[in-house]
């Protein structure tokens, strides 16, 4: 089964679709034949994103509540704006019924006796409810609005929030806030150049870090306080700034995303221009416990999918705000690398020797110069010292001719990528030289090198003034923030060079078998096992031989039907783990066990007041292969998500798992696995011959589909285990558990 199999139906009701599709906080365009582009889900495939260009340079701006009466807070506000709007070239209208003029500029009573077309209005007023309507009316274009008390102050803040979101819906007018601030307006340097940072941030304080960075020589484009998303999020401007071609990477602090479609959509935008986000993403603690029955439920928490669907698009997600502005200032400046080798270069063995344990653990490269090259460089570094990589120089080449030699020895290496000079502290006047030599050898090659420089003081002028003064050089004060930095810069680039869109490959019609899967769901119900089985046969999942008995004399009849060895399972929507309660039995060999088997499963149900069985399943053996566990389950934010992991009795101990949002492809599943600690034992380990891994694959793509198709109606589904057999022979789900919406 392909990830297109077609249905004889067509899509559901457009209507419905078009409906959930807006709820969700999007706009979706028509398909060639009229109807919107959407997935057969009812989920958008297309982000309409909105011209943002007249948010960030307007040409006319009406300030609402603006004042010029001293001691005021609006007094101040309104004269940022007018200073801002003076260095963007857009004419300032002041709007408040209780003034005639505001800072000599005449005020008008209302929006609607401004005389010009208003593209942006700043609401400086507490309730910015009433005044959005006569927004809509004068056509205004876009809206920020400052006023706190909405969603951020409990449930009657959402209400109101809900009610603002609905006005601006009906008006037309797109809406920045509210709760936001002032960044968007801040004074951004002019005089630097090369690829900027766009900043999008849900709190404004903590872009301040990243703003800073102009100080530093680091471009900053613009800055989104996208407050508390009412209308506009931050997946819109994800959109917008990626199209800029003077954005070299967006840089995003978000504490909770909008919708996960409309992120996604974005996200998958900026990976196919190429332009890379860093993120970070607050909330990876669950506020409160999910109920959940199956062990895919268990085995990922909100914030496992948040970070699955953030690896899934190649944004690379960062910790702290320090490492936010090393790693966006980097990937904003830093050509795309020529090799993804790493060098060390230090005047010590010990920093050297550090620097390696920390680049090795997050998985850099360190790969060991050759022969020739080391032979090269003891030309000027004593024999003594090792220069297979990490290199030591010992100190003293540094001071003269020979530092620059050996930097250019280094990046000649067709297998170095990235040079490091790990600089724990300054020591004049080599570190001086050593600061021009890396400066001087950057601006002779489009390798990147970086500079991490040690000292707590960071007033010397080698860093100063030499380094910082460089924009082919990346500065870091930390070993930590580097290696994250050069770690996502090699990742970031080797995503992109083999990224494709999952999107264009989304079914948009219900295939032959959801029809089939469709009429075994119960709402509201748990599935048997039995049942649930029925529900991986539609979709062509492979699953043992077996029948539903309800006597003895039926289970072994049932038994040589199925062939002999044998496995027999008591069978009930209520058992979710039947193991625990010793209701199942394997290895059965003769019509004798079968029938007292059955028996006792029987008795053994009754006596843990199971309830009612439906029956007893007789099941084919299977030969031992790799369990895993495959299931479906749904998130708040991202709706139905795909887990795959380690299965067995102690899948929830080992708790190996790894998940994705649909849509994805076969190559992702991949990816998904090789995450898994257990990884190895589909390779084979101790002798046992490799899994057949192809047929996971297939698995976990069938569940995809069935979470494309029914994942709005299954809550959870929880294929433990499956069996993956050696190569060449399959997989096959021993057991199964579903729980309808």
């Amino acid at each position: 089964m392909t990830t297109m199999l077609q249905s004889t139906r067509g899509t559901r009701a457009t209507g419905t679709l078009h409906a959930y599709a807006v709820s969700c906080g999007q706009r979706p365009g028509p398909t060639a034949q009229g109807l919107p582009d959407l997935d057969v889900s009812g989920r958008p495939l297309h982000a309409p994103a909105p011209d943002l260009e007249r948010l960030f340079h307007p040409r006319t701006v009406a300030v609402v509540g603006a004042s010029d009466a001293e001691g005021r807070p609006n007094t101040g506000i309104t004269r940022q704006l007018l200073g801002w709007a003076e260095r963007v070239g857009a004419r300032l209208f002041p709007v408040n019924p209780g003034r005639r003029k505001v800072d000599g500029l005449r005020c008008y009573p209302s929006i609607a006796d401004v005389p010009d077309p208003v593209d942006l209005a700043v609401l400086l007023v507490a309730d910015p409810l009433p005044v959005i309507e006569q927004l809509g009316e004068a056509k205004v274009r876009f809206a920020v609005a400052f006023a706190s008390g909405f969603a951020e102050t409990g449930p009657e803040g959402a209400a109101a929030q809900e009610r603002l979101a609905e006005i601006v819906s009906r008006s037309g007018l797109r809406l920045m806030g509210p709760n936001t601030n002032l960044n968007a307006f801040e004074r951004f340097r002019d005089d630097l150049d090369g690829p900027a940072i766009a900043l999008i941030t849900q709190s404004g304080h903590q872009g301040r870090p990243v703003f800073a960075m102009q100080d530093l020589g680091v471009r900053l484009s613009h800055w989104a306080p996208t407050g508390n998303e009412a209308d506009l999020e931050a997946a819109d401007f994800i959109h917008w700034f990626a199209e800029h071609p003077e954005v070299g990477v967006i840089a995003a602090y978000v504490e909770g995303l909008k919708d996960g479609r409309s992120f996604t959509l974005a996200a998958d935008h900026a990976a196919r221009r190429k332009v890379p986000i860093v993120m970070v993403k607050v909330g990876r603690t669950e506020a409160g416990a999910r109920t959940v029955a199956s062990h895919t439920g268990k085995l990922t928490g909100a914030d496992d999918v948040v970070g699955a669907a953030l690896r899934q698009f190649g944004v690379v997600r960062v910790e702290g705000l320090d490492e936010l502005q090393d790693t966006a200032a980097l990937l904003a400046r830093a050509k795309p690398p020529r090799a993804e080798g790493v060098a060390v270069y230090s005047i010590s063995g010990g920093t050297g020797a550090h620097f390696a344990d920390l680049a090795g653990a997050a998985g850099l490269p360190l790969p060991r110069l050759d022969e020739a090259k080391q032979a090269e460089l003891h030309q000027w570094i004593p024999p003594y010292l090792s220069v297979a990589n990490p290199i030591d120089n010992g100190g003293h080449p540094v001071g003269d001719w020979r530092g620059r030699k050996i930097l250019d020895a280094i990046l000649d290496d067709p297998s170095i990528g990235v040079l490091i000079c790990p600089i724990t502290g300054p020591f004049p006047p080599m570190s001086d030289k050593l600061a021009q030599d890396l400066v001087d050898a950057a601006e002779s090659t489009d390798k990147l090198i970086c500079v991490v420089w040690g000292s707590p003081v960071g007033t010397e002028n080698a860093y100063r003034t030499t380094l910082l003064g460089s924009s082919r050089v990346a500065t870091f004060r930390t070993s930590r923030n580097c290696v994250t930095a050069v770690k996502a810069y090699l990742d970031h680039h080797r995503f992109v060079a083999d990224y494709r869109s999952p999107f264009p490959d989304v079914p948009r019609t219900l295939s032959p078998s959801a029809l089939k899967a469709r009429p075994l769901l119960r709402p509201a119900e748990r599935l048997s096992e039995h049942a649930a089985k029925q529900l991986l046969r539609a979709y062509g999942i492979r699953v043992p031989r077996e029948q539903l008995v309800t006597s003895a004399a039926a289970a072994v009849r049932a038994a040589a039907l199925v062939g002999y060895p044998v496995v027999m399972k008591a069978s009930a929507p209520q058992l979710g783990h039947k193991t625990e309660l010793g209701l199942v039995r394997v290895g059965l060999t003769s019509a004798s066990q079968v029938r007292d088997t059955y028996r006792e499963l029987t008795d053994t149900a009754a006596y843990h007041g199971v309830g009612r069985l439906d029956g007893v399943l007789v099941c084919q053996m299977v030969e031992p292969g790799v369990e895993m566990v495959v299931g479906l389950s749904h998130d708040e934010l991202f709706g139905p998500t795909v887990t795959v992991g380690l299965g067995g009795v102690l899948v929830e101990v080992l708790g190996d798992a790894s998940v994705r949002v649909p849509p994805f492809h076969a190559r992702d599943v991949h990816t998904m696995l090789r995450e898994l600690r257990g990884y190895p034992l589909l390779e084979g380990v101790r002798g046992a011959p490799p899994a057949d891994l192809e047929a996971l694959v297939e698995v976990v793509l069938r569940v995809q589909r069935m979470a494309l198709e029914l994942g709005d109606e299954i809550a959870e589904l929880d294929i433990n285990p499956l069996m993956v057999l050696p190569r060449g022979q399959g997989a096959v789900a021993l057991d199964a558990l579903a729980v309808c919406r």
